[in-house]
């Protein structure tokens, strides 16, 4: 299902190295606590159903990080974890 899930291919700011799998979703649930906005989307798969997206600057002139998230089967599934194609 995740459309492009690459923590590996996403620099952690905090550690210079590529995000594992677990310090992707740590990375998550923290920026979500501090309040990061996340905005309510319609996912073109399945069609009609909701994702919610935040778009977080790691650094200063470098691409965003863009998270694409889905609820289902009551848990929270990733689906994009990328830097952002624009700035």
């Amino acid at each position: 299902m995740p459309t492009e899930w690459q923590p590996t291919q996403v620099n952690n700011p905090s550690t210079g190295q590529p995000f594992t799998e677990a310090g992707a979703w740590s990375f998550i649930e923290e920026k979500l606590e501090d309040g990061q906005h996340l905005e309510e989307v319609e996912l073109a798969k399945p069609p009609g159903r909701k994702g919610y997206v935040m778009e977080i600057r790691l650094e200063e002139g470098k691409p965003k990080l863009y998270v694409k998230l889905q609820l289902g089967s009551g848990k929270v599934i990733g689906r994009s974890f990328h830097y952002t194609r624009h700035q």
